[in-house]
Formats: C-alpha cells, sequence, structure tokens
C-alpha cells in the first residue's frame, strides 16, 4: 500500500515511507494533524491497569512526533458471552483516567463482538511543523538517550505464566502507564534530530528503523541500556513473547551484536508496550535535554549510545 496514490498527498508531512510513529498532515489553514491508532489485547490481569497502559501506549505516537494530543476515538472488541461488561466498565475507566490527565478528550468510539478482548484508541493531535519531531534526523556524532526502562514484554509474558512476584509487575505497570508527555516537552523545548518511541518492535528495532530512514548508523552500549529490575533473571529462564522472538529474528542482519548474548539481547529486542522516547540529540545539547527530561521527572534519563556514519546498529559490552 506504500506506493498506492490514496497514500500521497502534497500536504502530508509524514506518511508510510519512513515507517515513522505517526502521520502528519496539514489541514487546511494550515494546522498540522498528528494521527495514529494502536489498540491490543490484555497485557497485565487488572482491567483498568490493562486501560491506563493501552491509553497511554496509544497516546505515545503523537508524543514522539512533539505533538499535543486533542481527541481520540475508543476501540473495543469484547467477548459479551463470555466476559461480564462490568469488567469493560473498568477497562474503560482506566484507559479514560490517563486520557483525562493528558488533556485528550473521547469523542466517540466503536465496538465489536469479538472472542478475543482487544482495547485502545485512535489519536488525533496537533503540532507545529517547526517543532515536528521526526524518526529521519539523526546525525553521525548525535547522543541516543533513551527515557524508559526496558522489560515490560518479558514482565508481561511472565505475569501470564504466574512466575512473576508482584512487585516487579507493579513496577511494570507504573513504566507503562507513565505518559511520554514530559519527555516529549523536554525534547521539544531543547531541540532534537530525531525520535521514535519504543514499542512492539523493541529498542533494536524501533533503532533500526531510526538509522534507515536517516541513511547513519549507531552504536548502543548494552550496560548502559536502563532495565526494570527482575527482567534479566526472567529472560534467563526464557520467558520471551512471541514478538521479541520475531523481533530478534528481523534485526538479525541489520545489528552486529559483537559478544553480547542472551539474555541482553533478548531484552534489547524485547516488545515492549508503551515504552519511552529514544531520542537523538546533537552533542552539544546533551546535557540541556538530560536536565529537561529529569526536570520533567521521566522515568530514566539516559545516554545509551551515539549515531555514527555508515549503516546498521553495532552492539558494544
Amino acid at each position: 500500500m506504500r506506493n498506492s496514490p490514496v497514500t500521497r498527498h502534497p500536504d502530508l508531512l509524514v506518511g508510510l515511507e519512513t515507517s515513522d510513529d505517526a502521520a502528519v498532515f496539514v489541514a487546511p489553514g494550515g494546522t498540522a494533524l498528528v494521527q495514529t491508532v494502536d489498540f491490543f489485547t490484555p497485557v497485565v490481569d487488572d482491567p483498568y491497569d490493562w486501560g491506563r497502559v493501552a491509553a497511554a501506549n496509544a497516546l505515545s505516537d503523537v508524543y514522539a512526533m512533539g505533538g499535543t494530543p486533542l481527541t481520540a476515538l475508543q476501540l473495543v472488541g469484547w467477548p459479551r458471552d463470555a466476559l461480564s461488561f462490568d469488567l469493560l466498565e473498568e477497562v474503560i475507566a482506566g484507559g479514560a483516567s490517563v486520557m483525562e490527565g493528558a488533556g485528550c478528550t473521547i469523542v466517540g468510539g466503536h465496538s465489536i463482538d469479538d472472542p478475543e478482548p482487544k482495547y485502545g484508541f485512535a489519536v488525533t493531535g496537533v503540532v507545529e511543523p517547526d517543532r515536528l519531531v521526526t524518526n529521519a534526523g539523526a546525525q553521525p556524532g548525535d547522543a541516543l538517550v533513551l527515557t524508559k526502562p526496558l522489560g515490560t514484554g518479558i514482565i508481561a509474558t511472565a505475569v501470564k505464566k504466574g512466575r512473576v512476584d508482584g512487585e516487579v509487575a507493579q513496577r511494570a505497570i507504573d513504566v507503562m502507564a507513565q505518559l511520554n508527555e514530559g519527555a516529549a516537552r523536554a525534547m521539544t523545548s531543547v531541540g532534537v534530530n530525531a525520535a521514535t518511541d519504543v514499542t512492539g518492535y523493541g529498542l533494536l528495532g524501533h533503532l533500526a528503523e531510526m538509522v534507515k530512514a536517516g541513511g547513519v548508523g549507531a552504536e548502543i552500549h548494552a550496560e548502559d541500556v536502563p532495565l526494570i529490575d527482575g527482567v534479566v533473571e526472567l529472560a534467563e529462564q526464557g520467558l520471551l513473547p512471541g514478538g521479541s522472538k520475531r523481533n530478534l529474528e528481523a534485526v538479525s542482519t541489520t545489528v552486529d551484536f559483537g559478544d553480547v548474548a542472551s539474555p541482553m539481547k533478548d531484552i534489547l529486542a524485547d516488545a515492549q508496550t508503551s515504552g519511552g522516547l529514544l531520542i537523538s540529540v546533537h552533542a552539544d545539547r546533551l546535557d540541556f535535554l538530560i536536565a529537561a527530561l529529569e526536570a520533567e521527572r521521566t522515568e530514566v534519563a539516559a545516554v545509551i549510545g551515539s549515531i555514527v556514519a555508515g549503516e546498521g546498529i553495532r552492539l558494544l559490552s
């Protein structure tokens, strides 16, 4: 579909070409709209928390572009004969609480009878064109900064199998439910070259899209990548979601793993839900970005590597 005429328009600033986080379209009058959609099956046991995580995840693509979310359409798939509507009310309440906190108005939605429960949102936001951040602007010499620790996919799998303690599971929920709003404010105030949010393709998958879009390469210092406490032990037990295994296979021709072995390389490819922003910033602005992220109280503000000339991704231990 990427080459279809219906995916091209003179006012389409960001479309399908670079696999970016959201589309950006200039509407009549000059307002740049940011549009995205995301929904998924339960990743946690508590329905209210599932709603919160789904909302934060859907909003994240708008924040990754430097935008401000305005409205959201709710998407629901629900097995009406198998699960109580009381549970769905809790899911919706969780989603609404996060949307309210983000200042994003739920204006409608659609639901279907579905044997597997699903929940999420289509979100529309706005961005000033001169403050738009894409995944395609990374430059050699840039520092790479990550704003949330990794591990939510592995922990969610462990939760489903009953093999993780409550403290680790709650930490993952807290990470997933945190909005990337503050990180977006920080990066737009400082001025950065590129950004993406780390979600289903994992850190390595989304970084691979970034370096391909920018025609550059990257080096990642594996020991500097922040992790949720407890995730290494779970990865060592082989508790990897299917998506993470597919991610690892997908980047196998792009990433030079060096002497970085499992479980770390598994975690770097772990399919995240509502992960942090991965930001490429000029070295001269790095300290300002770190200070801004800390002022916004993001989960972390970790320098994990750099953009280099060339292509592909090289892991350093």
